[in-house]
């Protein structure tokens, strides 16, 4: 016999999207308009590939594939594929610009591990 609470879901309420900092939203919105375009959004993809297995890929977009996640940060929006999107749940993009790092980082909870390139995780 099956009580209400044992058929009830367990699942932990997990950030189901991607995040993007201010600074990164900032830095976004000015790369896509030196592009001169309106119609860009930031594709973020998980590909296999690196020395730990996957690696993050960041491109400027207009296409729409079917299953995109899409999420709006001020303005910007940022684009994930339906088999990225478990990988990049809860991850968030910065934008770093100082003199021992630039470029856009990502903070990934669901890395297990990463390599000393930081570009790629398993």
């Amino acid at each position: 016999m099956t009580t209400p609470a044992q058929t009830e879901s367990t699942a932990a309420t997990a950030p189901s999207t991607i995040a993007l900092t201010d600074v990164a939203a900032e830095k976004v919105k000015g790369l896509i308009e030196q592009e001169g375009r309106d119609d860009l959004r930031l594709r973020v993809a998980v590909q296999p590939g690196g020395c730990s297995g996957l690696r993050y890929q960041l491109f400027f977009d207009e296409r729409s594939l079917d299953g995109d996640v899409v999420t709006d940060f001020g303005g910007v929006g940022v684009v994930v594929d339906r088999m990225s999107a478990p990988y990049l749940a809860g991850a968030t993009i910065d934008f770093a610009d100082r003199i021992d790092a630039q470029g856009f980082t990502i903070d990934n909870p669901n890395a297990q591990n990463s390599c000393a390139c930081g570009d790629s995780f398993h």
